[in-house]
């Protein structure tokens, strides 16, 4: 297993050494994360990180993952693309399965944590079945530009019995939450499967082993099956980009158990792009093996991130890390990890053409790309790494505490 002394030719004596300061002044404290998934999607990836490597520093650090039955988990779907700015009919028939799953479900947690974090909105009402003698943060992962005004509404009540919120970008500050609001940057583990340095054979043999052909350039876009990661989009501005340049297109999925979605809009775009899946032009691989999405974001000639709406998207900082340029939507906290002509392109998530044009370039001018690819993990490497992660919880529980 990973300790931290494994990040040190990372990041650095001077950052490993801070981060020990910090945790010294928490010895004794037990937090505790609460999410809706072990596995599936940024934040149990996050999780699985940031948990083992804040006890490997010293602190008691938990992790409960929320119990429910399926209609549980369609429900806080709508919520989750109600938040994002989606419509929702928000029935009686909705909340109550809402608050009964989370009272259930706070009979089998006992909190005698100094601090419990809770993620997004699935378990955001537990704080109203326990009795809060600790602080209480509330860490948002979607973006929370122009929530559902009903949804939210509705939400709101729980969120001010926290004493904090937690969101990715300051784009998600709400001017109408009278609670603390601060910024913490996902990250990504420099040393997970996912993103370690692995040589060039070895992306050979991955790809090989998985039957994706590497005879011409190929464009990925990692992420779940979404209507905010606009799937449908992607094979559109691949449409484009096929008639100046001979590519393949990849949908590089993973999906999450509290995500029913998923599988409908997967087999909506197998629909729409069967006439390019006949002829090997578009591929569809699962993501679970991470080594293979490590060999997919290396080789790849491009990373498509074209969302509509996202809460930052760790694919994006990953494809950095690996020295591949990224196109990508500026929405939400993508633009806190691209700098626009210098690690990769931000363009207009409706502008098709716009953000084929930039993949073109891309494609076609091959140092462009690889300087492109050199400033990105730089970047990448400065403000996106897990040990930068830990470092600002930590700041955070020191203020808490403190405070509190």
């Amino acid at each position: 297993m990973k300790s931290m002394d494994d990040y040190l030719p990372i990041v650095g004596e001077k950052a490993m050494g801070n981060i020990y300061q910090k945790a010294h002044r928490l010895i004794n404290k037990h937090i505790v994360h609460i999410n809706s998934t072990a596995q599936g999607g940024g934040v149990a990836e996050i999780l699985n990180n940031l948990v083992l490597l804040m006890n490997d520093v010293g602190i008691d650090t938990g992790w409960r993952v929320l119990l429910g039955p399926a209609d549980f988990f369609s429900v806080t779907k709508k919520f989750h693309n109600a938040l994002q700015g989606g419509r929702i009919n928000l029935s009686v028939n909705k909340k109550n399965l809402y608050l009964d799953t989370n009272e259930r479900f706070s009979k089998f947690t006992h909190l005698d944590h100094n601090c419990v974090i809770v993620h997004d909105p699935q378990p955001l009402p537990l704080i109203k079945f326990h009795r809060k003698k600790q602080p209480w943060i509330w860490r948002c992962h979607i973006d929370l530009t122009k929530p559902n005004k009903e949804l939210w509404s509705y939400i709101k009540p729980f969120i001010l019995r926290y004493d904090m919120m937690i969101i990715s970008s300051k784009r998600f500050k709400k001017n109408d939450l009278f609670l603390e609001q601060r910024v913490i940057h996902p990250s990504i583990d420099p040393l997970s499967p996912k993103n370690m340095d692995i040589s060039d054979d070895t992306i050979l043999k991955v790809l090989k082993k998985f039957d994706i052909p590497t005879d011409k350039p190929f464009i990925t876009q990692v992420s779940r099956f979404d209507p905010w990661k606009d799937p449908e989009g992607v094979l559109r501005v691949f449409e484009i980009v096929k008639e100046k340049v001979d590519s393949r297109l990849v949908y590089c999925y993973n999906m999450a158990s509290d995500d029913p979605e998923g599988i409908i809009i997967y087999n909506k775009i197998e629909k729409k792009a069967r006439k390019h899946l006949e002829n090997g032009d578009v591929l569809f691989v699962l993501g679970d093996n991470q080594i293979l999405v490590n060999a997919l974001q290396r080789k790849s000639s491009v990373i498509l991130q074209k969302s509509t709406r996202e809460g930052f998207g760790l694919s994006v900082a990953e494809a950095q890390w690996k020295g591949t340029p990224v196109v990508a939507s500026k929405i939400g906290g993508i633009p806190e990890q691209v700098v626009n002509n210098k690690t990769g392109f931000l363009v207009d998530p409706y502008d098709f053409a716009g953000c084929a044009d930039k993949v073109i370039t891309l494609l076609e001018d091959k140092k462009l790309a690889k300087e492109m690819g050199r400033e990105g993990k730089e970047f990448i490497r400065n403000n996106f790494l897990v040990t930068r992660h830990i470092s600002d919880y930590l700041t955070l529980f020191i203020d808490v505490f403190d405070n509190y």
